[in-house]
């Protein structure tokens, strides 16, 4: 194999697993070391520059980084990443954020760019591209910013201060806001207007219905759509629920639909999903939360019918079936027997989401595939009409905040190309950085011993009050001495094995004392399956690479399998000639601006 170039930013970027992992790329290690050193201001900012929203992310994210994080190979659970973020948003010093932050008025550029919908999408494209002079103009139907983070996210999951303040951290910096304002036609509002730009923002607003179950019109006053539903809560409309309520469905927003529903009166709260409890989509701590609050999920249930009597709805029958898998895919299989019923007050259906575009008129040179999606360039996220950008939710449909947050950072470097005259697949490329860490003979500017705690726990409110009040938040966070515990399980990802040949007198000292034999002198081979196979430690998970020097004075090579390496550096200070060294890479994702500064 040819040996390894490590000035490609992208090799130790893949290495620095959870950042990888994250749609935003955010520097996860960097800012749990500042977390642990007590800079709780500068752990928020190194969010704010990437996520956008760290109190918001730091309760309700979807944590696609925490499945990456390398700590889930050494230990059974990996760094609790999210809840870190929230120690940050919670320490934070509010005045010195605020310094830290982009200050307007700024000069105009003369462009005005329009954001239809006020959700993270929406936002973050704001947020990058208000300090370049754009006159930006915000349209959401609702009464504040936020989107589906204001209307679908329970109080309970993520308190309405903490909201307000992250919106309005975007909103201070000079955003033309028009709530209370439905956009009914994208030609007569926005682009007859003078806009040199349009982002669509506007999220997947429409429920999936059961339009075609039997019982359906007949009890339509006690059944709801779910996400209709949790808006209408959130904005206080609806205030009560029956004591027997169903929610069909398996996703995070079934699982806000029962909580909510346990919150509101309902003492029977079920949800009855179509598959097996593994294979549902909701998140494993979002069934555990279900679960702590006394909701049974009943799975392998197809909904038959809603069972109406003189108008008044009664419940449901639902068909027992078993899961089978043929060539890959699962089939439902019925397992006879009869019907099962359910009482039900309410029904709440929260089986997914869809797009919704009845506000733009199909001659505008933007095309719509045969499922009503808009065409959208996954790189420039540019429509077929090269004035309009979508981003979050409405490009392709129901994901997670922090995607949408990534498709605002990308969307802006495309508008601010397309305003500019540049070609939009011209992208910005990623500021990059790798510094030696080493202090003395074995001294390192950063923990490097391997903590053996096991992933703390965070604490809950009492469920007593919880259940009775639907704006008391559930969980509390780590206090600051517990995140500095959790903290200190990170494992440096970001702090690189960096190897020099030239160095080295093959000693093997490096390979001894390695604690998870991931270092290994051999022979090279042409091909890579040859190679993982004949290491100390067989590499078997090809998902990462291996790390592979030029040839050694006895034709030999190294190699390291950067997959179960643990960054903890006894590599380098065993090393009698320095031939390896710890090394601290930093990878941000560039954005329009220069982004806050530094703390």
């Amino acid at each position: 194999m040819k040996p390894t170039n490590i000035k490609d930013p992208e090799y130790f970027h893949k290495v620095v697993d959870c950042q990888y992992a994250c749609p935003a790329h955010t520097p996860v290690p960097e800012y749990i070391r500042l977390i642990a050193a007590g800079d709780y201001t500068g752990a928020y900012m190194i969010n704010w520059d990437s996520n956008v929203f760290p109190g918001v992310l730091g309760r309700t994210c979807d944590r696609p980084c925490e499945p990456a994080c390398r700590r889930g190979r050494v230990d059974e659970e990996p760094v609790a990443i999210c809840r870190l973020k929230r120690v940050a948003a919670d320490n934070a010093d509010k005045d010195d954020v605020k310094n830290l932050m982009p200050k307007g008025p700024f000069k105009s550029n003369g462009k005005k760019v329009a954001l239809i919908g006020g959700g993270p999408a929406s936002l973050t494209v704001a947020r990058d591209l208000a300090p370049l002079g754009y006159e930006l103009h915000l349209f959401d139907e609702q009464k504040k910013g936020g989107g589906f983070m204001r209307s679908q996210i329970p109080s309970f999951r993520l308190p309405e201060t903490v909201l307000d303040q992250e919106v309005n951290y975007i909103l201070d910096l000079g955003i033309h806001s028009h709530f209370n304002h439905y956009v009914k036609s994208m030609k007569d509002e926005v682009l007859s207007k003078d806009y040199d730009a349009v982002f669509v923002g506007t999220g997947a607003p429409r429920g999936r219905d059961l339009p075609d179950l039997p019982g359906r019109k007949e009890g339509a006053a006690n059944i709801h759509l779910g996400i209709n539903w949790l808006a209408s809560v959130a904005f206080e409309h609806t205030t009560k629920v029956g004591k027997k309520v169903i929610v069909l469905g398996g996703g995070n927003t079934a699982m806000d639909c029962c909580r909510t529903a346990r919150r509101l009166g309902g003492t029977q709260v079920k949800v009855v999903v179509r598959s097996p409890f593994a294979e549902m989509k909701a998140s494993p701590w979002e069934k555990e939360d279900a679960a702590h609050e006394d909701i049974p999920i009943i799975d392998n249930h197809v909904p038959k019918t809603f069972v109406v009597e003189n108008g008044v709805l009664k419940g449901m029958t639902f068909e027992k079936v078993t899961a089978v898998y043929e060539g890959g895919k699962r089939k439902l299989v019925p397992v006879g027997g009869d019907d099962v019923f359910i009482e039900a007050d309410d029904v709440l259906i929260a089986v997914g989401q869809e797009n919704s575009f009845p506000w733009i008129e199909r001659d505008l040179g933007i095309e719509f595939d045969k499922w009503e999606m808009p065409t959208v360039n996954e790189k420039t996220f540019v429509s077929t009409n090269p004035k309009v950008f979508f981003g979050g939710d409405a490009a392709w449909g129901p994901k997670n905040v922090i995607t949408a947050v990534a498709h605002g950072h990308q969307a802006a470097v495309s508008i601010n190309n397309f305003c500019n005259g540049i070609d939009l697949n011209k992208r910005l490329d990623p500021m990059v950085n790798l510094v030696s860490q080493k202090m003395g003979i074995h001294e390192w500017s950063y923990d490097s011993e391997v903590a053996s705690d096991e992933r703390y726990v965070v604490p809950q409110a009492d469920k007593k009050v919880t259940l009775s009040n639907r704006k008391k938040e559930v969980e509390l966070g780590f206090d600051r001495l517990t995140g500095f515990k959790e903290a200190e399980r990170c494992l440096n990802c970001d702090v690189q094995t960096v190897f020099t040949e030239t160095k080295c007198i093959e000693c093997d000292a490096c390979m001894d004392v390695c604690p998870t034999a991931c270092i290994t002198f051999t022979e090279n081979a042409e091909e890579e399956n040859d190679l993982r196979s004949k290491l100390k430690m067989p590499a078997t998970n090809k998902t990462q690479d291996l790390y592979v020097s030029d040839v050694l004075p006895t034709k030999r090579v190294m190699i390291k399998d950067e997959n179960v390496c643990l960054h903890c550096g006894l590599c380098a200070e065993r090393c009698p000639t320095a031939a390896w060294d710890m090394q601290k890479f930093f990878y941000n994702v560039t954005k329009t601006h220069t982004g806050c500064q530094k703390s």
